[in-house]
């Protein structure tokens, strides 16, 4: 008996998309993208090939005094502001955040945190940037959405980094104060696959301007942008370079249409839409950087944009933190404290070690951003990963640990006379940063590009298909010679001396050494496993997504570690009482990331991937959609993907501005 048909199915699903393109055609879109070179040494990079840098990391970073006076000042306002002034239940009831807490804001100048003074912003360093995007986010992760969308992703970030001096003159100190801006890339058919870009940027004949067309989704902050960046692609020509280009956008200029404010399960409160673009005119000094240098921009704009959202999972594990020991102390069960009981003790421990991780690794990452030493993008994308993962556990051990009381809403918590926790909201809420800027999925292949850099720099041209025997030959000569040079590095090294890293070890402290030299021995167990599987797969190496995902969670939890006991032995040189605490939370932490490691190299080669992939082409193919049969589908008609032809709006202009 063959599965019932929904009467969807039967009409056709397919919507026009972006430009048809091949595998290898995307690949190098991507590649052409990425910066190539390492200026700077990384030490999340030299991780992944063996060698545990700790020079790099230790002694912690330490922020420049001005900045910190200047920080804690502008903290100690905000903080202020939102416990007077922002009612975080009625952003969640009425899933928007008021027009007055917006001017609140702009008043404080939090748009203008990471703007420099001459432009009219606050110039906060990175690490404070980050702290109060903590605050905003604990207070609601609405706020949290909006400052980080406008300044680590929007308008200011690019012109900073890219930005003509006339641009940055023009546009940054509207950003500083008044204006609020967006990042526009994805579209209703383009995700994480940017070859595939439909919007197009058409020069005019005289160069003077260039009309845009097409459609924007997720738009965070695109329906009460006054200045948006937005990526298209202008043609290619016999004298013209064209490629994926960014713009500032007025969005006000006619033809600018947002045709939806979209709703999500969390983040009720943010300003997110679908924004059409129809022959709209740009002119050429509003073009940033080079033409075909978008997707570059793009990506060198997240390198230190991404910090933010792993600033906010910090936030959420503290608060996850404060209100599982509050609750956990006063809930009885069978005679004594919950807290008293293992099985929630467990997940206690694993909420407070597991945020003394995160907050290690975001102010790790960003006093390295405020250096400017180091090349920091594995590390900010591990942060991302990482953070986004643990926190949504820790959110969803929170719900747990309150049992009924955390599945039910913080407004009939308090209709019935309890304390409004809003914990199934957090869980929402922070379900997207498992998406957003980059899925885990897609952060894995990022992380996993880079920290195989080395290999595919030797070894490109032996897994090109379409390189000649001639040039094979010459990647093998070099590919031989970096090998034989490095991986006898990878035998012995410092993490098999029981007195290594003994500033980690403290009389009556933990132990910290041991765990130190424990990343030393699992970098360098690290490298062989990725060299034995490049060996082994060569060019199918790109495939095996599975076990390039596990090596990039082993050097993640590697990184984690580290951070972990460097802040540990910073916190005790500045409070010995602190530091004491610090070395056991670092301590309880490692020991608890130890155990994952552990089981992540065991499955690096002890797994199912060859048969899911299998299994799941079955699935699509519908060999299986009997197991199907015996539900209803609610889902509605319609496409799967929205029509995203460009064309004129037939909708009504849903934007509104809030200056």
């Amino acid at each position: 008996m063959s599965a019932p048909t929904h009467p969807r199915s039967a009409s056709a699903d397919a919507a026009p998309s972006g430009p048809r393109v091949t595998e290898r055609e995307a690949r190098r879109v991507a590649e052409e993208a990425r910066e190539k070179q390492w200026r700077r040494p990384s030490f999340a990079k030299e991780l992944f090939l063996g060698r545990f840098r700790l020079d790099l990391v230790h002694p912690h970073p330490q922020p420049d005094e001005e900045a910190v006076r200047e920080g804690e000042a502008f903290l100690a306002r905000l903080r202020a502001f939102c416990e007077t002034r922002v009612d975080p239940a009625r952003i969640e009831r009425e899933a928007r955040i008021p027009d007055e807490v917006v001017r609140g804001l702009k008043e404080l100048g939090v748009l203008g945190m990471k703007i420099d003074r001459k432009y009219g912003g606050l110039g906060l360093s990175q690490l404070y940037y980050n702290k109060a995007l903590a605050l905003l986010g604990s207070t609601s992760p609405a706020l949290g959405a909006l400052a980080s969308a406008h300044q680590s992703i929007g308008v200011p970030q690019p012109l900073k980094t890219f930005g003509t001096q006339e641009q940055k003159e023009k546009w940054l100190p509207r950003c500083a104060t008044t204006d609020i801006t967006a990042f526009l890339l994805t579209e209703p058919d383009v995700g994480s696959d940017p070859a595939r870009l439909a919007t197009t940027a058409v020069p005019s004949d005289d160069g003077s301007e260039y009309v845009l067309d097409g459609v924007k989704l997720w738009t965070t902050n695109g329906v009460v942008a006054d200045l948006v960046v937005v990526m298209a692609r202008v043609p290619r020509t016999e004298d013209r370079r064209g490629g994926i280009t960014a713009f500032v956008v007025e969005c006000d200029s006619p033809g600018v249409t947002v045709e939806n404010r979209n709703a999500f399960m969390g983040l009720r409160g943010i300003e997110n839409g679908v924004t059409r673009f129809h022959r709209v005119r740009v002119p050429a000094e509003n073009r940033i950087g080079e033409e075909g240098a978008g997707l570059r921009i793009a990506l060198t704009t997240l390198n230190t944009g991404r910090l933010s959202i792993p600033a906010m999972c910090a936030g959420a594990g503290k608060w996850c933190l404060k209100i599982a020991r509050e609750w956990s102390g006063v809930r009885e069960q069978w005679g004594r404290p919950i807290a008293r009981h293992e099985a929630v003790a467990v997940k206690i421990a694993y909420i407070a070690a597991t945020t003394f991780a995160l907050e290690a690794i975001v102010d790790l990452t960003s006093l390295m951003a405020d250096e400017d030493r180091n090349d920091i993008r594995i590390e900010a994308a591990i942060a991302k990963l990482y953070s986004t993962e643990h926190a949504w556990m820790m959110a969803d051990e929170l719900v747990q640990i309150r049992g009924g009381r955390g599945f039910e809403t913080a407004e009939s918590l308090a209709a019935r006379g309890e304390r409004a926790v809003p914990a199934e909201q957090l869980l929402r809420d922070l379900r997207i940063n498992r998406i957003f800027e980059g899925s885990t999925e897609i952060m894995h292949l990022l992380i996993a590009r880079e920290a195989v850099d080395a290999h595919l720099s030797v070894a490109g041209d032996i897994i090109d298909p379409d390189a000649d025997l001639r040039a094979k030959a010459r990647a093998a000569a070099r590919a031989g010679g970096f090998y034989a040079r490095w991986v006898p590095k990878l035998v012995a090294g410092p993490g098999q001396l029981p007195t290594s890293y003994g500033e980690f070890s403290p009389r009556g402290h933990a132990d910290l050494a041991a765990h130190l030299r424990f990343v030393e021995r699992a970098s360098r167990r690290l490298a062989r496993s990725t060299f034995y599987a490049m060996s082994r797969w060569q060019g199918r190496m790109e495939t095996k997504q599975g076990f390039l995902g596990r090596i990039v969670d082993i050097g993640a939890e590697l990184f984690a570690m580290s951070a972990a006991c460097v802040r540990a032995e910073m916190l005790r040189g500045r409070d010995p009482e602190q530091g004491r605490a610090a070395y056991e939370l670092a301590d309880l932490f490692c020991r608890q990331a130890r155990i994952r490691v552990e089981e992540l190299f065991d499955r690096l080669w002890r797994n199912t991937d060859t048969r899911d992939a299998a299994a799941a082409r079955r699935v699509v193919d519908g060999r299986y959609a009997w197991l199907e049969e015996g539900v209803v589908d609610p889902s509605g008609d319609g496409p799967w993907i929205a029509d995203a032809a460009p064309g004129p709006s037939e909708r009504e202009n849903v934007r509104r501005s809030l200056k």
